[in-house]
């Protein structure tokens, strides 16, 4: 698949760059393959998904349609070696959008240890999602 090379204020990182690429692409595999082996993701409203199969099943099942904007972000260093970067933007569907923050734990070897995505919305906003 062809993929545009995503930019985000704050972010040089290549992972997270390619994350963003390769999910809009709709290249589930080589999303997967930015996690580490026993790599997380946690969606909202789900269980922590553990492992690149399962992260591939996941998002082979939950992400088709889905745009991803993300805006500006921020890096920092943690006492362990790994990095913590936070992401804020939007996903589109073809019925709404919603302000998403998506919060990375990269390893030493630059993979993702932990993805967690969540929703900025007020209660209000996550009640008429569901209607």
């Amino acid at each position: 698949m062809i993929s545009t090379q995503t930019t985000i204020e704050g972010i040089t990182e290549p992972v997270i760059l390619n994350y963003f690429s390769y999910l809009n692409a709709g290249d589930i595999e080589a999303t997967a393959n930015l996690f580490a082996e026993n790599g997380v993701l946690l969606p909202p409203f789900e269980s922590p998904i553990t492992g690149r199969d399962a992260i591939v099943e996941y998002l082979t099942l939950e992400t088709k349609g889905l745009e991803l904007y993300p805006k500006q972000g921020t890096i920092e260093p943690t006492e362990d070696g790994q990095t913590k970067i936070v992401v804020v933007g939007n996903v589109k569907t073809s019925l709404l959008g919603v302000n998403v923050s998506w919060n990375f734990i990269l390893t030493p070897n630059h993979e993702i240890a932990f993805a967690e995505i969540r929703l900025l919305a007020s209660l209000q906003e996550l009640l008429h999602l569901k209607k």
